[in-house]
């Protein structure tokens, strides 16, 4: 018997990457809502700089939409009914995240200090459940990779 998904499942069928329709019906109308806006800003601010790429990354952790130049910029996480972003912050962007620790809301602090540090950084998944949540991601992505001139 096929189990319900639960919240924060991801998209696992493996046949095709899903399109905008699969994901709205995934994370649902609030959450795509989020989706659609963060994709908009990083075309808005980073206009030609990534082609968005989509990731399958098994029967547990689904399908994720990776936005990369050279090095990762955050990744899309499509989960059952809400949307999640990965971060990923290298030493530099860690040193910059410490000397800003006061001017971020705690939630995304504390998201920070909870974070295990891997060789490659800390690794933040910031669920999106609301502007400021974006705002946030928006502004850690500022802090990655300064935006274009006239972005």
């Amino acid at each position: 018997m096929e189990q319900s998904p639960q919240i924060g499942d991801r998209i696992a069928d493996k046949s095709a990457p899903p399109n905008d329709s699969a994901v709205r019906d995934w994370i649902g109308p609030k959450a795509f809502k989020h989706w659609t806006d963060l994709r908009n800003w990083i075309e808005a601010y980073y206009p030609g700089v990534f082609a968005p790429d989509w990731l399958y990354g098994g029967k547990k952790r689904g399908w994720s939409l990776r936005y990369k130049k050279t090095k990762a910029f955050c990744t899309l996480l499509p989960e059952y009914g809400r949307l999640s972003v990965l971060v990923v912050l290298g030493r530099a962007e860690r040193e910059k995240f410490e000397e800003r620790r006061y001017a971020w809301r705690s939630p995304l602090v504390k998201l920070y200090d909870d974070a295990k540090t891997y060789p490659d950084g800390k690794w933040l998944t910031v669920e999106i459940s609301s502007a400021d949540d974006r705002h946030d991601v928006t502004e850690l992505l500022t802090m990655k990779r300064p935006p274009r001139q006239g972005g």
